[in-house]
Parts: structure tokens; C-alpha cells; sequence
């Protein structure tokens, strides 16, 4: 099972839902919180920044998967960060060419997206050690996730605090904005409120048999501490590391006898040096004694032989 499970680990389809629901970056791993609570006042905000980071995501993985071989460890860093800056720059004046609107309302979070936590930790956890395929589609899927988050967060927000989604208004006219929802904490609530609606479902798969499996968000290179089955990376099987666990549970059980049998033998001799040591004593006890008598009889013997004589 393990074994199918690592196969399908780098597929296209494996690493477009692993970026949406399994680790989706502003849900489950938290990430790039500054254009997600900035940029979101609006649901075609929020679609905007995503696709853009997509974009980026997507091309950034898969120049560093092909040049993986040819950065040098020690500047991948800076390499990244090139690389990132220039599909940044790309993504920049398409935007001023054809929605300079959509530019105008995200601004510098255009700019920032080459510092992006989401775009550098995929290059350094993933793209920098797999293949080109795998890479892109990583990216890609990680930025269809980051694109749902920022598109829901910005739907709540925008029909809660203007009555609006995506520009149309879809309330009534009766309908009185909660304009908290367009300001900085609404974002806060929204967020908080769609992090814990996706825990609230997972628990209830986890509490109905149906856990998730979960796919490590970068790779610590830690494989003899590693117990997850669908890591790509992990170059030993599960039941092969229960198998040397319980080897090592039956080496404990056989120093533990070891040990028993020791101190059983240890015992035993402890005793037999006791009955040794009183053996000796009764045996000098008896030449003793014997000694004793010896010398009580010698004189009788020999008055008895003066007389006779």
C-alpha cells in the first residue's frame, strides 16, 4: 500500500489537489497573510492577486526544476529570488498593459509578490529537488489554492460589507453594509471564520473514519524520523521501520532475560559461597575439636601406659 501510495506521490492530479485542499497555503499552511488580509476587500481583488501569484508560482518552479542541477547550493537563494523578481516583472506590465485597473487596486502587492513565503518555500521544499513536471504542476496547484482562499475571503467580505460580489450587487436594497468587513480586522473575522469552518470538516472526516492524508510541506530530509506514507523522498517502507522496531522491542526482551539469567547466577553464587564459607567453618570446627580431644586423651594414655609398665 505504501508502496502505490509513493507512485502516486509526484502525479499532475496528486499535486493540483495537494495545493488546494491538502496543504492549501493560507488554510492549512498559513502563508502569505499580507497580500490575504490586505488585498481581499473584494471578491475580484482577491481572484486577481491569486492568479498572478499563480502565474509566478508556476514558472518560477518550473525555471528552478530545470536549473536545479546548475544553481550551486550555497547562492540557490539569490537564485530564487532572480528568478522570481524577473516573472514578477512580467506579470507586472501585462497587468499596467491590459487591467490597469485590477493594477491600480492591488498596487505594490504586485511587487511583493517576489518575496512571497509561499513562492520561496515551494522553490526551496519542492522545485529545487524534483522534476520539472512534477514542479510545475506543484505550483500550479498551489496557486489555484491561493487564488480559492483570496476569492473566498473577498467574496464574504465584499457581500458582507457592500452587498456586492464580483462588482454585481446581489442583496437588497434593504440590505444595511456591515462596513467592518471592507476594513482591516474584517479580514481578521473572515479569515478566522473560514479557518475554523475547514478544521470544523475535517474533524468531523477524521471522527467519521475518513481521515485525510496529509503530504509534508517541505522536506526536512529527516527520513529514519519520518513516519508519513505519501512522502516522495522517503527511501525505506513503513512496515520495514515497525519491523526494526519490534526487531529492536525483541533485542530489549532478550538483554532483559540476559540480565534476569545474570542475576539469577549471581544469586546462586552469593549462596553457594555462604555454604561454602560455613562448610569450611563446621570443617575447622572439627579439627577443632578433634585436636581437643586428642590432647585430652594423650596423657591418659600415656599414665595408662606407666602403669602397665
Amino acid at each position: 500500500m505504501s508502496n502505490l501510495t509513493e507512485k502516486r506521490a509526484d502525479t499532475p492530479w496528486e499535486r493540483l489537489t495537494n495545493g488546494i485542499i491538502r496543504e492549501n497555503p493560507t488554510f492549512v499552511l498559513m502563508l502569505g497573510m499580507c497580500p490575504t488580509l490586505a488585498v481581499t476587500t473584494s471578491a475580484i481583488n482577491g481572484l486577481g492577486m491569486g492568479l498572478a501569484t499563480t502565474a509566478v508560482l508556476m514558472m518560477s518552479n518550473l525555471i528552478i526544476s530545470l536549473l536545479r542541477k546548475v544553481i550551486p547550493s550555497r547562492v540557490r537563494i539569490p537564485a530564487f529570488i532572480v528568478i522570481i523578481a524577473t516573472f514578477v516583472t512580467v506579470v507586472q506590465l501585462l497587468l499596467e498593459a491590459y487591467l490597469p485597473a485590477l493594477n491600480d487596486a492591488l498596487g505594490m502587492y504586485i511587487s511583493l509578490i517576489v518575496v512571497n513565503c509561499i513562492i520561496l518555500g515551494r522553490a526551496e521544499s519542492y522545485a529545487y529537488s524534483h522534476p520539472p513536471i512534477p514542479s510545475y504542476f506543484d505550483g500550479l496547484g498551489m496557486g489555484l489554492g491561493f487564488s480559492l482562499a483570496l476569492t473566498c475571503i473577498g467574496a464574504v467580505r465584499e457581500l458582507l460589507g457592500a452587498g456586492k460580489l464580483f462588482g454585481q450587487a446581489v442583496l437588497p436594497a434593504s440590505y444595511t453594509p456591515i462596513s467592518i468587513f471592507i476594513l482591516a480586522p474584517g479580514a481578521f473575522f473572515v479569515l478566522a471564520a473560514l479557518s475554523a469552518l475547514q478544521n470544523f470538516i475535517k474533524l468531523r472526516a477524521a471522527k467519521a473514519g475518513k481521515p485525510k492524508r496529509e503530504l509534508p510541506a517541505g522536506c526536512a530530509h529527516d527520513c529514519a524520523g519520518c513516519g508519513i506514507a505519501g512522502c516522495s523522498t522517503r527511501f525505506y517502507d513503513a512496515s520495514a521501520k515497525s519491523g526494526r522496531t519490534g526487531s529492536r522491542g525483541t533485542e530489549s526482551g532478550r538483554t532483559e532475560s540476559v540480565g534476569a539469567k545474570s542475576g539469577r547466577t549471581g544469586k546462586d553464587r552469593a549462596v553457594s559461597a555462604i555454604l561454602s564459607d560455613e562448610k569450611e567453618k563446621k570443617g575447622q570446627e572439627t579439627v577443632k575439636n578433634g585436636t581437643d580431644k586428642g590432647s585430652a586423651g594423650e596423657p591418659a594414655a600415656l599414665s595408662q601406659g606407666k602403669e602397665e609398665a
